[in-house]
């Protein structure tokens, strides 16, 4: 066999190696990004003797004005009946990403539901290095940066439209579906815009807890300063968003990196945090978006969370 006839096995395995990242390429980019999909889980978190609560958490939709498909699908998601949405923010991806949002949470309407800001609620992305993120968290840039979005016009429509709550550095008391809810959130971690003196402020004015109360935190990216600061602060469940659970996975492993200091084995999915001596149950979202920089999804579909929220035991 002449060495024309027999490729070299060096040749042959890159060859191989190319194919495997051409296709992987095609998957993520053209068909995983697409493929949303409900994450159904259950959790005792409740004070004892309340009624179980079913808890729609979304995040990180990156909202552009042409994302349709996004849009219909999240839509879609109010005909689970949720009793309660939990948004932990990174809402728009785009100047006039507001529209899609409108087409896509309008049908919450009614529904009780909170939220708090990402910083992509207030400026809009820009095109990073995505290799940096093997170095750390993403850089914070400068205020007043490049894109400002209208998050203004976003809230009104969250607050006045759906009837939602925001829950940056601030809390409040409510009541659903029967039981006695304390909610408790910051701003964006992410930013360095978490201010817990103002919240604890805001929980001191909600007067001694109640006896029944169940108290749920909320903030975009899971820092472990906020997670340790809310349990200190009696939280008896944690959501979050913000890594869009690695987004690039690898198949076994799960995600690289989770753009903040959280385990990376806790970047997505149901898990607990523990500290002083308490442990309570923390849901990260995956989130169904993605910058519009970095239009891809690997072994990490967008999603959404049906949180089922049981009694805890007596």
């Amino acid at each position: 066999m002449t060495q024309r006839q027999a490729a070299h096995p060096a040749l042959i395995a890159l060859g191989a190696v190319g194919a495997v990242g051409v296709g992987a390429a095609v998957w993520g980019v053209g068909i995983e990004r697409q493929l949303f999909t409900v994450r159904e889980a259950t959790t005792a978190a409740l004070a004892p003797g309340s009624a179980s609560l079913r808890v729609l958490h979304i995040s990180d939709a990156h909202m552009a004005p042409w994302q349709h498909r996004k849009q219909r699908w999240l839509a879609s998601l109010a005909a689970l009946g949720p009793d309660l949405v939990v948004n932990t923010g990174d809402n728009l991806g785009h100047r006039d990403g507001l529209a899609g949002i409108r087409r896509a949470l309008s049908p919450f309407e009614g529904i009780p539901g909170v939220f708090v800001h990402g910083s992509n609620d207030v400026h809009a992305p820009s095109a990073r290095n995505p290799l940096k993120y093997f170095r750390g968290p993403s850089e914070t840039p400068p205020e007043g940066g490049p894109g400002g979005l209208d998050t203004q016009a976003m809230d009104a429509f969250f607050t006045d439209e759906l009837g939602w709550r925001s829950l940056n550095n601030t809390a409040f008391r409510t009541a659903v579906r029967g039981n006695d809810l304390e909610f408790i959130g910051v701003d964006d971690p992410h930013r360095e815009w978490d201010d817990f003196e103002t919240l604890r402020a805001d929980i001191s004015s909600l007067g001694a807890a109640r006896m029944k109360s169940s108290r749920i935190a909320v903030a975009h990216a899971p820092y472990r300063r906020v997670l340790d600061g809310f349990i200190d602060l009696g939280a008896d469940a944690l959501f979050a968003g913000h890594t869009h659970g690695g987004q690039v996975c690898l198949p076994g492993f799960g995600a690289l990196v989770a753009n903040c200091d959280i385990p990376l084995k806790q970047a997505k999915g149901l898990s607990t945090w523990s500290h002083s001596g308490r442990t309570v149950p923390l849901n990260v979202s995956a989130g169904c978006g993605h910058s519009i920089y970095a239009p891809v999804r690997f072994a990490c579909r967008p999603e959404a969370t049906l949180l089922t929220l049981t009694a805890r035991s007596a």
